[in-house]
């Protein structure tokens, strides 16, 4: 069994690893140290956006779902929703014109 990490150290970790690849991102939104659940938001830049949230799959491992996608406005509304819901997200905007979240990279799915 893999161990769990708490939200903030992943959320630490992860902003981290953008900043090492020059992709900006910021914390638009902070949760639960240990427990909150983490959205990510990818803004394009173009007026498009799309934001994902924390899953599991068939066999249990964690993977990263699309939320909501489409102009920047209406990925704003649906995150305002999930706050709303759950005040104790994370919410971390990336900011990069070629999409790029590194979310598909090892260590970074769960």
């Amino acid at each position: 069994m893999t161990p769990r990490v708490t939200s903030e150290f992943w959320v630490k970790a992860y902003l981290t690893r953008l900043r090492v690849m020059d992709i900006p991102a910021f914390l638009t939104s902070r949760g639960d140290a240990t427990a909150g659940a983490v959205l990510v938001k990818i803004n394009t830049l173009d007026g498009n956006a799309a934001a994902y949230q924390r899953s599991y799959d068939t066999e249990g491992n964690r993977i990263w779902v699309p939320l909501s996608e489409g102009t920047d406005t209406q990925v704003e509304e649906a995150l305002a929703r999930q706050r709303q819901y759950d005040p104790d997200i994370w919410i971390i905007e990336v900011e990069d014109k070629q999409g790029r979240s590194l979310l598909d990279q090892d260590g970074l799915s769960g």
